[in-house]
């Protein structure tokens, strides 16, 4: 039996945005250097024991010990968050809890805003209290294998300010959204996208001005001037200039005791972060080469693709949440008290047929962070070439650096990586960093030339 009905436009839509997404992934070339790292890497992982310490990215015996175990709790919140997010939704729909929310939302009067507004903040909450037990457990694993500093009072609050900005500006959304549904009942999912396109440019132009909310930022010059010289050297090496008016320190160290780097915001927003975390840790070559990869997002134009990126996902999810929430209603609307798409109980119905179908996409948007994110590695380790002393050990390094202190995985499950790792695994980052020397007689760099004595 089928599960809906497929109008020919439809099948285009879908079409057209799967190969659209497959693009994006797809995009850019390989040169002759990149192939031969890769496969080395590839090489290296297939010969270690799964889960086990890599020539080129090991652990200490206790680490290692300590990551294969939080390996497998990973993958375990991570699978089962996603399933326990749709169950809940159904359980929520067939206790007759959602009709509930609606009923006591237009209890509230006539005013449709206070009718949103009321209905979101209870699924929201409902959602919120089902979903802390994994929450709760998540950052205990955090606290316990020593990822984290953050104390709990400081947790909640994050969470708090989460829950209010989601409700706050969930209800402008759920509000469009029905007031698409209702105008265009038959094409809401065409029309709904076409808001969706300036909302996501939005949320991203907007996110640096969010994030302070969560931690404390301050001008990258005005913190660590002489580490802002050495960082326009890179950035001149790749002919490029970020401002150092946007490059900004976070304290990290507040809550974490992992390493990272940023790039944020979208035209006149866009910036580059470093947390204080890794300045602390990092040898300066280092940190030379997290600056590289960061600003190999920025030149490359990373943030515009994951955009363009999303503008095909919305598009596809939208057309197959369209039918779902046509299907389901006819379905078991009855049962689940949701008579109507255009009822505020059939935003939980459209949430259930993001959550289904965002499962199956996952491995496309992986795939695409992943291909970004070792383009950002290529382009790091070549800003870097000529201005440090050995590229290949600097990369590898931080790369080491990296993966200890937030006890990643040396040679995870293929499958897992494929599915949910959003960036390759540090193992095989690390030993392509190794391998990777364009600058060697019969092969050439991919994104910057040969510009230094050894050409």
């Amino acid at each position: 039996m089928r599960l809906f009905r497929v109008a020919p436009l439809g099948r285009v839509v879908l079409l057209l945005g799967l190969a659209g997404g497959l693009l994006l992934v797809g995009c850019g070339h390989t040169t002759d250097a990149e192939q031969a790292a890769n496969q080395y890497a590839a090489q290296e992982m297939a010969a270690a024991a799964p889960h086990g310490n890599l020539p080129d990215y090991a652990l200490p015996p206790e680490k290692l010990a300590q990551a294969q175990e939080l390996a497998s709790l990973r993958v375990t919140i991570h699978f089962a968050g996603e399933a326990w997010g749709i169950v809940q939704l159904l359980l929520l729909l067939w206790v007759g809890a959602i009709g509930w929310f609606r009923d006591v939302a237009v209890r509230t009067g006539r005013n449709r805003w206070v009718q949103a507004y009321v209905f979101l903040l209870l699924f929201l909450a409902a959602g919120f209290v089902l979903d802390l037990p994994i929450d709760l457990y998540a950052h205990h694993l955090s606290l316990r294998y020593g990822l984290s500093v953050q104390g709990w009072a400081s947790w909640f609050g994050d969470v708090g300010k989460s829950f209010g900005l989601e409700w706050l500006v969930g209800g402008l959304l759920v509000m469009l959204l029905f007031r698409v549904i209702r105008r265009f009942p038959r094409r809401w999912w065409l029309a709904g996208w076409g808001c969706a396109i300036p909302v996501l440019l939005f949320a991203v132009f907007v996110a640096p001005y969010i994030e302070p909310l969560y931690n404390h930022y301050e001008p990258l010059e005005k913190t660590q001037p002489a580490l802002v010289a050495r960082l326009e050297q890179v950035a001149q090496r790749g002919h490029m200039r970020i401002p150092p008016e946007r490059m900004y320190l976070m304290r990290a160290s507040a809550k974490t005791t992992t390493l990272n780097a940023d790039v944020e915001g979208f035209g006149h927003s866009k910036r580059l972060v470093v947390w204080d975390t890794t300045i602390a840790d990092a040898t300066p070559d280092e940190i030379l080469f997290i600056f590289g990869h960061e600003s190999g997002h920025y030149v490359l134009g990373h943030i515009v693709q994951g955009v363009l990126l999303s503008f095909v996902a919305a598009l596809v999810l939208l057309w197959l949440g369209f039918h779902f929430v046509r299907w389901a209603i006819a379905r078991f609307g009855r049962s689940w008290r949701v008579p109507a798409q255009e009822d505020w109980a059939a935003l939980a119905v459209l949430v259930l047929a993001f959550s289904v179908f965002s499962v199956f996409m996952e491995p496309i948007g992986c795939a695409f962070s992943r291909h970004i994110e070792h383009a950002a590695d290529v382009y790091g380790q070549e800003a870097i070439h000529g201005i440090v002393a050995d590229p290949q050990t600097t990369a590898k390094d931080a790369f080491d650096l990296l993966g200890e202190t937030s006890l990643d995985d040396p040679n995870p499950s293929p499958l897992v990586e494929f599915w949910s790792y959003d960036h390759p695994a540090t193992g095989r980052r690390a030993a392509f960093a190794k391998a990777y020397d364009p600058w060697v007689e019969g092969y050439m760099p991919r994104y910057l030339g040969r510009t230094d004595s050894r050409q």
